[in-house]
């Protein structure tokens, strides 16, 4: 579906005093839809898988799976004073949100004047045409909206930045510290979030038929959080082991002339 901007302009009512919340005033995300015609479709198939692992990955242990978000390349808008801008992480997470907007519905964009709750963690997949922006090596240009970076720091304080290239496989992190994004050490070759019970890491293997390195969520002591996929296949291997086990153990008591049916 093609948006326009007339098709988003919000008529706003008039405000009172004492002004009422921009939750009450501002538009929601039924006015501010993900679609954008100027961003027809994804950059490339790494930009729709590697989202894909962190979402199915993405399950913090100190949180209710129900008030669990993320997304993959969803608009997120910012800025009350500007209802028009926006950016679109590839990834991002939120803790303390209902997984449904309201509890209700599948979210077409997510508007943090109608949500409350900041991300608490976002991830960008560096591509040669964003790389100095997701770095923050872009400087505002007057009249025009803020830099990724600016946004992700300064206005909406998200606590933890991740950068990731394919192209090289390097790994930077950011933790906002006193206002500003500081580097992150890695510890075992993994990024700990202690407040999410997570840690993030690189791990070389299979998904959807694709070995190589991702990037993908495991426990603070390195576990791998499985995808439903992987659950499902670690479930049939133990049911195999046990059927063996039961085999075996059924010809050991016929070797003895014990019937396995006739033990209880």
């Amino acid at each position: 579906m093609m948006w326009s901007k007339c098709d988003i302009m919000v008529n706003l009512p008039t405000q009172t005093d004492p002004p009422l919340s921009p939750r009450q005033t501002l538009p929601t995300m039924y006015d501010l839809p993900s679609d954008n015609p100027e961003e027809p479709g994804l950059p490339d198939e790494f930009h729709f898988l590697q989202p894909l692992l962190l979402f199915l990955t993405f399950q913090p242990a100190n949180w209710n799976p129900e008030l669990v978000f993320s997304a993959c390349d969803l608009n997120l808008y910012y800025d009350v004073n500007h209802p028009q801008w926006y950016k679109r992480p590839d990834w991002f997470g939120v803790v303390g949100i209902p997984r449904l907007y309201e509890g209700r519905d599948l979210r077409l964009s997510y508007v943090v004047w109608q949500e409350v709750i900041n991300p608490y963690v976002v991830v960008e997949l560096l591509s040669p045409g964003t790389q100095e922006e997701d770095l923050g090596q872009t400087v505002q240009t007057p009249g025009n909206p803020p830099t990724k970076w600016q946004v992700y720091e300064q206005i909406l304080r998200i606590p933890y930045s991740i950068v990731f290239s394919r192209y090289t496989n390097e790994l930077q992190a950011f933790h906002l510290v006193g206002g500003h994004y500081e580097p992150m050490n890695m510890i075992d070759n993994r990024l700990l979030m202690p407040e999410l019970g997570l840690s993030l890491g690189l791990w070389q293997g299979s998904f959807r038929g694709i070995n190589r390195l991702w990037l993908r969520w495991m426990t603070l002591e390195g576990e791998l959080i499985l995808t439903p996929e992987e659950e499902a296949v670690e479930a049939q291997e133990r049911a195999v082991a046990e059927r063996e086990r039961a085999e075996r153990l059924a010809a050991r008591l016929r070797e003895l002339g014990i019937e396995p049916d006739d033990v209880e």
